[in-house]
Parts: structure tokens; sequence; C-alpha cells
């Protein structure tokens, strides 16, 4: 029995996240329902001869992308293919929008979520109803002018170890709404290098990292302090709405597109 870790990254965007749907019906064109999660372990009992779950570090959303996912398997008997050979083979397998970084042997009792100690994530805003062609795809377009000192200082009460139900979304499956977020930054940007030319705009980057996030924690984060950026609350309600617990009291949810899971730490 091996135990196999995968490092990966991928376009969410035309995928419904990363966990297997395969109970869900088709979609209205009559096609299935397409995960990140279906498509690694097709190609994998296609290339090993057996039916593997891959588990990973955080079970992104529908539209969600990610920069540096973490994956693992467990597999009986069967081809023992080098780790190289193996990242090269699914390569050639998988969509292009999925690709392998880095696939490697490890411990039989590692767990990519358990073991997990912090991810970060980070979410892109362009201060524009009409992003720039290329970051369609990847960044929140908004037609309003931000206050980033005011999102900032309302980021202040976000970071520590707190209760998040204010941000957590139904349907959530985490055993508890406590977590510890590490650090909140949020930077403007006048550029976003793009194939070795720069994106001109105006951007905000907000990334954060913490122990373990809830259903839809940053998306909803990203969608309070944008009410604190336009000026809706006062920075202070924030520390007001995580004491509260109470999803209405907390903004919008921003819209998947923008967000991308960037590390997990081991």
């Amino acid at each position: 029995m091996r135990t196999i870790r995968l490092t990966l990254e991928y376009d969410g965007t035309r995928y419904a996240g990363w966990q297997s749907q395969k109970k869900m019906p088709s979609s209205a064109t009559g096609h299935g329902i397409r995960t990140i999660q279906e498509e690694i372990e097709a190609r994998l009992k296609r290339l090993i001869g057996q039916e593997v779950p891959v588990i990973c570090a955080g079970r992104t959303d529908a539209g969600v992308h990610a920069l540096g996912q973490v994956a693992a398997f467990r597999a009986a008997a069967g081809p023992h293919l080098p780790p190289d050979v193996l990242k090269k083979a699914l390569n050639a397998m998988l969509p292009e929008d999925i690709r392998i970084l880095e696939a490697a042997d490890c411990p039989a009792d590692f767990h990519p979520r358990h073991d997990a100690v912090k991810k970060t994530y980070f979410y892109l805003i362009a201060m524009t109803p009409y992003p720039p062609v290329f970051m369609r795809r990847y960044a929140w377009g908004i037609p309003w002018r931000l206050d980033l000192e005011a999102m900032r200082e309302a980021s202040a009460f976000i970071t520590g170890k707190k209760d998040f139900s204010a941000f957590r979304a139904s349907g959530c499956g985490s055993k508890t709404p406590v977590k510890e977020v590490f650090s909140i930054e949020i930077t403007g940007m006048e550029e976003i290098s793009f194939l070795t030319a720069g994106l001109k705009g105006e951007f905000i980057r907000i990334t954060i990292t913490a122990d373990a996030f809830l259903r839809h924690m940053c998306r909803n984060i990203v969608g309070t302090l944008l009410l604190a950026g336009r000026g809706r609350i006062e920075p202070g309600a924030l520390s007001r709405i995580i004491e509260s617990g109470d999803r209405r009291l907390a903004g919008p949810t921003a819209p998947a597109l923008g967000l991308f899971l960037e590390r997990v730490y081991y």
C-alpha cells in the first residue's frame, strides 16, 4: 500500500468545485456535473487500474481556483510508478485547466486536511465593472471606489481565534465555527503581471491565512470588508458582526471567480 501526495493547480471556472458530486443529477444541458476530484480519480483509475478516493486539503467551491492545492490517495497492488512518472502520466491525461505540480510518496498516515496547520487564500478585486479581458475569470469587477484604509481598519477585528459563524454559509460541514485567523492583508495594486506584460488598472488583493476555513468564509469576509470600503458600515461594525454570530448581519458573499487557494502549510 502506497500513499501518494499531490500538489496541484487548477482553474476552477468550468468545475462545480473540488468535491465529487456523483450523486447529483446532470445539469440542464444534459452534461454531468464536473468536479476536480472526479477528473483526477477517473484518470487514476485508468492509470493504475484502481478506484481510489483522492482527499484534498481544502474543498474549494464551484468556480474557485487553486495555485497550491494538496491532495493524497492510497493505492494497493498495481503498477509501482515512480512519482515523477505518475506526475507526467496524469498531466498527459488531465484537462489543460488541471495540472499536477508535484507527486511524492509520503507516510501512510498523511492526511492533507487534518495534518495542515494553516492555509492561505487570496481574493482579487478590480475597481471597474469591466476588468481587463484576461482577468475576467479571476477578479471581481466592481463599479465602486473603495477606501482601503477603512477596509484595513475593519480587517483588524478579524484576526485571532474566534467564532466565525457570522461568515459561515449554510451546509458547512465543519464541526466547529471557531477558527484562528493568523493574518489578513489588503494590498492595492496598479498593475498585475501577466505573460511578461502588465495589466493596468486598480486592483485589490485580500490575503487571509488561517488554521482552517468555514464554507464561504473567505468570500463572506470579502463581501463584508467591501461594505466597510464603500462606507456602508463603520470599520468597528466588524467586531459586533463577529460577536453576533449572525450571518444576516454580515455582507454579501463575494463571487467565487476571484478566490484562490494559494498555499497549504504542514
